[in-house]
């Protein structure tokens, strides 16, 4: 459980980035802190005692060749998570605001080692990073009949071609036909919870048939890891990039929050992998505006 009294009084102070905003509007509000000696449940308390969904720890040091080597780890109230995209940029465009240049990153994380980078433009920051590969694995059978029915879908509203992909943990992507349908979705988060555990699924990703452009709205559902209803999640958009790629989108822009009345935006790209690659080069990413500090 979180450790919310072993902190409060402590003086570490929690800076709210909003991360992956739209048009200078809304993004998820993500706690990002420096390393610090911490129990596990006392990094879970952060979210709760910030007002955020995500917290992130950031370990950096000077690489020497104009680069940071960075360290980080992702928490909710329920626990660590192996990787966080939203987490991700919160806390590239932290480190470009506290050293008031462009960043160039070597990033690890509990999962895997990528390149990030973030840069000011605007008032804000652009942070983009390399997900890593994104596995596809179809649900064996009708399995995946039991997330989809705890979506609340009206009559046509699921589109064909419901899959799953895995950055780290599998997420179920689920397409519907039409941005009302997307709105209307009103989740049972208790079934959903149950199938998503029962099934190893991190959550489900229900987005809406791209246009022309690439543009798509989705919502993400993950209340086995404490978060009934995310505002932005780039890792899932990187695996929708992903999958979207064996069609010929290669470049995809994700409008989330909405439902919970905050914008967000993630944009991703895709590049053919090389050959005899299992699949594409993604690329993911948004823009993060410094919030107000949070001192526990």
């Amino acid at each position: 459980m979180p450790d919310d009294a072993a902190l409060r009084g402590t003086g570490l102070a929690a800076t709210i980035v909003h991360a992956c905003r739209r048009d200078g509007r809304g993004g998820s509000p993500t706690a990002v802190l420096d390393e610090a000696p911490m129990t596990d449940e006392q990094r879970c308390a952060v979210p709760g005692l910030t007002g955020a969904s995500h917290a992130v720890f950031v370990s950096a040091r000077d690489a020497g060749d104009g680069t940071l080597d960075v360290a980080l780890r992702f928490f909710t109230s329920a626990g660590e998570l192996p990787a966080c995209g939203h987490g991700t940029v919160a806390a590239l465009a932290y480190l470009a605001d506290r050293g008031g240049v462009d960043v160039e990153a070597a990033v690890r994380t509990p999962a895997r080692s990528f390149a990030g980078r973030a840069g000011a433009v605007d008032g804000s920051f652009a942070a983009s990073f390399d997900p890593g590969r994104v596995d596809r694995c179809e649900p064996a059978g009708r399995e995946h009949d039991r997330v989809v029915d705890t979506l609340g879908l009206g009559p046509g509203g699921l589109a064909s071609g419901v899959t799953a992909a895995a950055l780290g943990r599998p997420r179920l992507l689920v397409p519907v036909t039409t941005r009302p349908a997307l709105a209307a979705l009103a989740p049972d988060f208790a079934r959903l919870r149950e199938a998503c555990d029962d099934l190893g699924l991190l959550g489900c990703y229900a987005y809406t048939v791209p246009d022309d452009a690439g543009r798509v709205a989705a919502r993400m559902f993950a209340p086995s890891i404490g978060v009934p209803e995310d505002i932005a999640n780039a890792n899932s958009t990187a695996c929708l990039a992903a999958h979207l790629a064996a069609r010929g989108i290669t470049s995809l822009t994700s409008d989330m929050g909405d439902s919970l009345g905050s914008p967000a935006t993630i944009t991703a790209s895709s590049t053919p992998g090389a050959p005899g690659a299992p699949g594409p080069l993604v690329s993911v990413g948004g823009t993060a505006a410094i919030g107000g500090v949070v001192v526990l």
